[in-house]
């Protein structure tokens, strides 16, 4: 066995952050306000149409870019949101998620040698991606208080060997929705590289306080150098589905198109058309849940800003970020261990979401649960730190 060499960059990786908080919230009987799923299930009208597309057929293999029902949904629905003319086609592929669509996105588009830059606090999942296709990875962070990106900055690390940049906003975990003026900056840029931006958008409509999501795409230039990589199961709590997209010029779309035929190849028949009903006869639910997410976001913040945790901008997302460094001396990771075990409430650590200098001061909520959850939560964290 000594000889084996499994990938390193896989190799090396350790238990998630939200394997672990949420294995240690299961131990210590918690409420688990770290991982980000939503409490309760998405309309049971949408869940009867996959019901009856499972029932009535047929459960072969659908084709490779997505079922045709759900590809023009998806096309109709960047139309009604955000002007764009997509040809469900050549435009579109259907994938088995958002993470999914990530990783056919960065295959699609890094080579070894080449350089992505990734703007930190990031997700988790792409650094790892990057590195184990040979990508170089380059880091844009973010900082307090307003947590903006800066066109120097930008400048800094793209260059002639970018092929891209990962752009998350609403941006997870910080709740962060990124400003047009901040989007042009960027695009500002871009022009001058040869790279190109491959867009987390899972949370767009998500996006509180009046606020709207605006895609990079629509910006002057952009379109053709833009993957926008979409989730329904966001857009109406049915995260277990795994049922995401990109959508893109042709000429972007046909490396994923071949990168994700070799990944997944497609995902299930039934489920697509579930979501193609979603697209087009649900939406209202997500325009209601954002609202109700906003109410919760504001009892729990609330709730702990009294406390002694320090709010940090929400302005999307499942999830509200806070500094404990009025509260504690601890790193944010040991804070977050002693508060699952003594007050039954788990967390997430930030710090896992940087490279380099990482900050330990911050921990994330997750508030896409039930009411009463949020409002138990908050009554033990006041009940211990009172």
């Amino acid at each position: 066995m000594s000889d084996l060499r499994p990938n390193p960059v896989f190799a090396a990786l350790g238990t998630t952050i939200f394997t672990h908080m949420s294995a240690l919230a299961v131990e210590h009987g918690a409420i688990n306000l770290g991982q980000g799923f939503p409490d309760e299930d998405g309309p049971a009208t949408i869940r009867e149409a996959a019901s009856r597309a499972l029932i009535e057929g047929p459960n072969q293999y659908p084709p490779m870019r997505g079922r045709i029902e759900l590809r023009k949904a998806i096309a109709a629905h960047a139309k009604r949101f955000y002007g764009f003319d997509l040809d469900p086609d050549t435009d579109v592929v259907v994938t088995s998620g958002a993470t999914e669509a990530l990783t056919a996105s960065i295959m699609a588009m890094v080579g070894a040698g080449d350089e992505v830059v990734l703007i930190e606090p990031s997700y988790d999942s792409y650094r790892p991606i990057v590195e184990a296709v040979g990508g170089v990875v380059r880091t844009v962070k973010l900082a307090g208080p307003d947590w903006r990106l800066n066109e120097d900055a930008l400048r800094a690390v793209l260059g002639p060997r970018t092929r891209a940049i990962l752009v998350n906003s609403p941006l997870n975990p910080l709740g962060r929705v990124f400003e047009r003026s901040e989007l042009e900056a960027l695009a500002n840029v871009l022009r001058d590289t040869g790279a190109v931006a491959i867009c987390d958008e899972v949370y767009e409509h998500l996006v509180f306080d009046g606020r709207g999501h605006i895609p990079l795409a629509s910006l002057p230039g952009m379109a053709e150098r833009t993957l926008r990589v979409g989730s329904s199961g966001k857009m109406f709590s049915l995260t277990g589905w795994k049922v995401g997209w990109v959508s893109g010029v042709a000429a972007l779309m046909r490396p994923v198109a071949n990168a994700h035929q070799f990944i997944t190849f497609t995902t299930s028949p039934a489920l697509q058309l579930g979501i193609a009903y979603a697209l087009e006869h649900e939406m209202e639910f997500t325009i209601n849940l954002t609202k109700e997410l906003q109410t919760k976001r504001n009892i729990l913040a609330q709730g702990i800003e009294k406390l002694g945790f320090k709010l940090l901008p929400c302005e999307g997302t499942y999830f509200l970020t806070t500094d404990i460094s009025g509260l504690t001396n601890e790193s944010d990771r040991a804070f977050c261990e002693r508060l699952v075990r003594e007050a039954g409430v788990a967390l997430i650590p930030l710090s896992p979401f940087f490279a380099e200098g990482k900050p330990d001061n911050l921990v994330r909520f997750a508030f896409c649960k039930k009411r009463e959850v949020i409002e138990a939560a908050v009554a033990r964290l006041n009940a211990f730190f009172k």
